[in-house]
C-alpha cells in the first residue's frame, strides 16, 4: 500500500497528510517573517469559517506545519545567542589579563 495519494490538482501528498511534498518543501526553505504571516492568515482562514472539512484539515495541517518551522527558527537563534553569550562570559573573564595577551 503506497503511502502517498494524489489530489485533484495531481499533487502528491502523504495519506495521512493534507500537504503536498511541494507545500513542506516550501514551509522548510521559508524565512521566520514568511513563516510567520501565512500561519497567521491560516489562522484567520480557520476562524472565518465556511470551508469544507477537507479544506479546515488542510489549513490546520497548514498551520501546525508553519508555527513549526518558525518555533524551529526561534529555536536557532536562540542556541546561537546562548553561544554567544558564553563565549563572551569565558572571553570577559581573561580580558586583560596576561594569559588572554600572550594567544
Amino acid at each position: 500500500m503506497s503511502d502517498e495519494t494524489t489530489r485533484e490538482n495531481g499533487a502528491k501528498v502523504d495519506a495521512i497528510s493534507t500537504l503536498s511534498s511541494e507545500e513542506r518543501a516550501a514551509i522548510d526553505a521559508m524565512p521566520y517573517e514568511e513563516a510567520r504571516e501565512k500561519l497567521v492568515q491560516a489562522v484567520k482562514a480557520l476562524e472565518a469559517g465556511g470551508l469544507t472539512l477537507d479544506q479546515s484539515m488542510h489549513q490546520w495541517e497548514l498551520g501546525e506545519a508553519l508555527a513549526k518551522r518558525a518555533q524551529g527558527l526561534l529555536a536557532s537563534v536562540r542556541a546561537k545567542l546562548d553561544a554567544a553569550q558564553a563565549e563572551q562570559s569565558a572571553t570577559a573573564a581573561t580580558a586583560g589579563t596576561q594569559s588572554n595577551l600572550e594567544s
